[in-house]
């Protein structure tokens, strides 16, 4: 299953890669419930210890959108699939199929210092996944038909494993600080907003010279 050899279009791999990211955004929802009977106090109780829930739901619900858009973006180039291009994805998707589970321990167990590592974990290796999956095409242009991303593989790859470096040094430093961590994760926002706009100029068509 790893070696490159031909293995046909990647339709089939695209729609299981849609069912998967499908199933764990709706499996996210599943820790919302309210119980019947409630008096009015327990009611709106119950409604409070439901935002640490809301909170992880949205943060993963972001996480998995983004690397499904990235997944689209990164097969978007493939025309032809390999063992490699195979087995790849399918480490991407039995991570994301993974991602409910340090969802809720977020969610629940938020305060503990192994629950944002192991979020931090998941997420760095969904990551990894699709930055592997990216360099495989750009050392192997048969496999994509001479496209390449309009800022260039080297920019592409940078951005992905910006993503893979944020979240593997949170990790540490969870288990060294805590659950204040995750805040360390908001470094991805000046980080891809500059490589945006790095993409973005690399992107343009220069100018003829006269």
């Amino acid at each position: 299953m790893w070696r490159s050899n031909p293995a046909g279009g990647p339709e089939r791999l695209v729609a299981l890669v849609d069912g998967v990211f499908a199933i764990a955004i709706t499996l996210l929802a599943l820790d919302f419930y309210v119980p019947r009977g409630l008096d009015s106090a327990r009611y709106h109780d119950t409604l409070h210890e439901l935002i640490p829930n809301l909170g992880a739901y949205a943060l993963s619900v972001v996480v998995l959108g983004a690397y499904w858009r990235e997944n689209r973006r990164i097969f978007g180039y493939v025309v032809e699939l390999d063992g490699q291009v195979i087995t790849l994805s399918i480490l991407g998707l039995s991570v994301a199929a993974l991602v409910p589970f340090p969802t809720k321990l977020i969610s629940e167990y938020g305060r503990e210092p192994a629950s944002v590592a192991i979020y931090a974990a998941a997420v760095a290796a969904l990551g990894a996944a699709h930055l592997a999956l990216l360099l495989v095409l750009a050392r192997r242009p048969w496999l994509r038909g001479e496209t390449a991303p309009p800022e260039g593989f080297r920019l592409y790859a940078l951005d992905l494993g910006a993503t893979v470096v944020v979240f593997l040094l949170s990790i540490p430093l969870a288990l060294t600080v805590g659950s204040t961590a995750m805040w360390f994760w908001l470094v991805m926002v000046p980080v891809k907003a500059a490589l945006g706009v790095r993409a973005d100029r690399a992107s343009r068509p220069r100018p003829s010279r006269p």
